[in-house]
């Protein structure tokens, strides 16, 4: 019985509605609801990305500075990969350092403002490679 009901209201909604004039058709132009919020929900989740050359103005230091501070902190250490990115609010420059002898990397993310260390810290393969993954999903939602 509720089918019958919901099935009738349905196809009521959907025909057009006579206008006061009784010649033409009622027919809106308003997106629906669901089709608004989604959209807005959309929206609300899109982060402008920072473009490379927007992060570089931003930077006091340079890149070749930073690097020097990185190496410091691992002594032998190789630079196996860097960038600078905005982690936890603060612009940073961030090293993957490779030691022969040693698996995994560390990893010295150095302050891009002020040249000092904000952290250091090991990681190994098996890290590594969840991290790279984790990256790797936060860029195809960008």
């Amino acid at each position: 019985m509720f089918k019958v009901i919901a099935v009738a209201v349905a196809l009521a909604a959907s025909t057009t509605v006579a206008g006061a004039q009784g010649t033409g058709t009622y027919k809106s132009t308003a997106k629906p609801a669901t089709q608004t919020s989604t959209t807005a929900k959309r929206h609300a989740k899109v982060k402008k990305a920072e473009t490379q050359a927007a992060l570089q103005k931003e930077a006091k230091i340079s890149e070749a500075t930073a690097r020097a501070t990185a190496v410091k902190e691992v002594p032998n250490g190789t630079v196996k990969s860097s960038e600078l990115e905005r982690e936890n609010g603060k612009l940073i420059y961030s090293y993957d350092i490779t030691v022969p002898g040693k698996t995994g990397i560390d990893e010295v993310n150095v302050n891009a403002v002020d040249g000092s260390v904000v952290a250091k810290q090991h990681e190994n393969p098996k890290a590594e490679k969840k991290e790279a993954a984790q990256e790797a999903k936060e860029k195809k939602t960008k």
